[in-house]
């Protein structure tokens, strides 16, 4: 029965003159995730809606997932389309409708119509209440519950008519691709992925950075993080992944700085690295995965010491997320199974036994003044030797 799929958005709703751009762009979204379906489908809007179509057989469970992975939409209704041929017939059309679609003995409903076509010859209310007879008259088991009905049954009014009962919710949002570009810095940890999912679900899209440290992290560990960065593409489109081999900056700085400050010097340098590549991909901010408090390098102060360093704005989707928080979406997108699995990333690497939690940004300043003899060129060299990884 089910050929049509009905799609509702939200916030795009109130975009005024805009409004129509932002349809655009979810329309090719959706384009996007139903090509990677066996379905073929035909994608449109009309008078404030947008459809997707199918022509020929598709699998149903298959198409809904692919929709609940494109950011703008809320809802997504199955609908049984058809043609206006009169009051008596849309009656027949919505009794097969719940034929096929409920048991409706001792079910409550309750009918909602909607006039887009305002040249239809009776209105919304004597719709509803010549519906809601016909209904009961064919299942005389069934009752009206105006206000908390088990099934509702929607009737749209258009140059079609759209019959719908169900709303499958979406994962909310707005369009990848209507709010810029971003870099993220992409580690194999449970936070980052996160991050990345929830600056997309804004509109926002993607590129990654990812910091290796062979020997001391292994093929397996990049191949976890080329995993995940795969994971959150689905929701994103895809991403520019750079790996960046950072094993010679940590060495030097673990040689020449205080150990209690490596992590937040050794952050420093991710931050300056991954601006490069931001710029050099035309990203307008970075994003973390970081949340206030959660390790040593995330405190107030120490968030404030890596800041320091970048001249492009640093978003941090997670900064007042509790922990349980982060895994609970990031079981829900499908990261957390990759993001456990042991395969240590270069920062718990060369983690300090105590690290500094209050860093005073003068005395990381002076720290920093003993790498000056090396550490352009060994910026510089990882620069020219990052691999760019291409993520459907």
């Amino acid at each position: 029965m089910f050929k049509t799929f009905l799609i509702k958005y939200g916030e795009i709703g109130i975009k005024g003159k805009n409004r129509h751009l932002f349809e655009e762009a979810l329309v090719r979204q959706i384009v996007r995730a139903l090509e990677k379906t066996d379905g073929d489908f035909h994608v449109y809007r009309e008078q404030g809606r947008i459809y997707a179509e199918a022509e020929g057989l598709f699998d149903f469970d298959e198409t809904i997932e692919a929709l609940q992975r494109v950011f703008g939409i809320v809802g997504i209704c199955p609908v049984m389309k058809t043609e206006d041929k009169g009051l008596e017939e849309l009656g027949n059309d919505v009794i097969a409708f719940l034929t096929d679609v409920y048991d409706m003995k001792g079910k409550t409903f309750k009918v909602d119509t909607r006039r887009a076509r305002k040249n239809y010859p009776i209105e919304s209310m004597e719709v509803n209440a010549y519906l809601g007879g016909r209904i009961l008259d064919a299942f005389p088991e069934s009752s009206v519950d105006v206000h908390t009905p088990e099934i509702m049954v929607h009737v749209e009014i258009r140059e079609k008519i759209y019959i719908y009962s169900k709303i499958i919710p979406g994962p909310g949002g707005m369009p990848v691709g209507t709010n810029g570009k971003a870099m993220l810095l992409l580690s194999g940890g449970i936070d980052s992925p996160v991050a990345g999912y929830m600056i997309s679900k804004r509109g926002v899209t993607l590129d990654a950075t990812y910091f290796h440290a062979p020997p001391y992290t292994s093929e397996r560990a990049k191949q976890k993080v080329v995993d995940l960065a795969r994971q959150i593409a689905r929701y994103t489109g895809p991403i520019d992944l750079h790996v960046v081999n950072f094993t010679d900056i940590q060495l030097y700085i673990y040689e020449k700085c205080p150990h209690e400050e490596l992590t937040i010097i050794m952050r420093r340098y991710m931050m300056r690295l991954a601006e490069h590549f931001a710029r050099e991909k035309k990203c307008l901010s970075l994003v973390t995965g970081e949340s206030i408090g959660q390790v040593a390098s995330q405190t107030m102060q120490s968030l404030a010491a890596t800041n320091e360093v970048c001249t492009m704005p640093v978003f941090r989707p997670l900064i007042a997320f509790d922990k349980q928080d982060i895994v609970d979406i990031s079981e829900k997108i499908g990261t957390y199974e990759t993001s456990i699995l042991p395969f240590e990333d270069c920062c718990t690497i060369f983690v300090a036994k105590h690290p500094v939690t209050k860093p005073n940004l003068n005395v990381i300043r002076r720290s920093e003044l003993k790498l000056s003899e090396k550490i352009e060129e060994l910026v510089q060299t990882a620069i020219e030797t990052a691999e760019v990884i291409h993520i459907e």
